[in-house]
């Protein structure tokens, strides 16, 4: 009697176990809810549903995919923060960046137009690279039209011109004393290549 109550234990574990290892296991990897489809559902879609080609261009320059903020406190917050982050980039960017960095640049500043939280300044930030393209062959050259873009912002919103001469005190790139240090001495190099330049030419 105690043997079958064994033998009927084992084997109802037996049948839990397999039904579990299936349920786990076994289970068709075709689910269409997105929380548990696996990184290849994600990758490999079907033949012929492969979304149209889109261009370089199709994704930096669309249209604005954000809808209007109606909230004034918030839309004012945001775009403290939004210059605050946009002038601190601009600073830390490289001096002389490569064209792969160029371009990683540029196309964040149009994508950063089209995604801006707030739909309506998205739509005249994107005016304003329209008139005037972002300008990323420096960090000098950025930082600069990076004033400019806000001044013309400025503007545009009756608000008073910043001063561009004090933007890097007044948005610290965040550097520790030993890049501003580097900084300093690669500045102080470029001026007297400069400079060796000029008197050379002279000469």
């Amino acid at each position: 009697m105690a043997n079958r109550q064994i033998a009927r234990r084992i084997f109802i574990g037996a049948v839990i176990a397999t039904i579990l290892l299936c349920f786990f296991f076994i289970r068709p990897q075709d689910s269409s809810n997105a929380a548990i489809r696996t990184p290849s559902q994600f990758t490999n879609p079907e033949p012929g549903s492969e979304p149209a080609a889109l261009t370089k261009d199709d994704v930096t320059k669309g249209d604005v995919v954000m809808p209007k903020l109606g909230n004034e406190t918030a839309k004012a917050e945001l775009g403290r923060a939004t210059w605050k982050y946009f002038h601190t980039m601009l600073a830390r960017y490289p001096e002389e960046p490569t064209t792969e960095q160029q371009e990683t640049l540029r196309s964040f500043i149009y994508l950063f137009a089209r995604l801006y939280p707030c739909g309506e300044c998205a739509s005249h930030f994107q005016g304003h690279l329209a008139k005037y393209p972002p300008q990323v062959s420096s960090r000098n050259i950025a930082s600069g039209w990076g004033c400019f873009i806000h001044n013309e912002v400025n503007a545009m919103l009756k608000k008073p011109e910043f001063d561009c001469n004090k933007i890097g005190d007044f948005y610290d790139c965040g550097c520790a004393d030993d890049e501003k240090a580097d900084d300093k001495k690669q500045e102080l190099q470029s001026r007297n290549s400069e400079a060796s330049a000029v008197q050379t030419n002279g000469n």
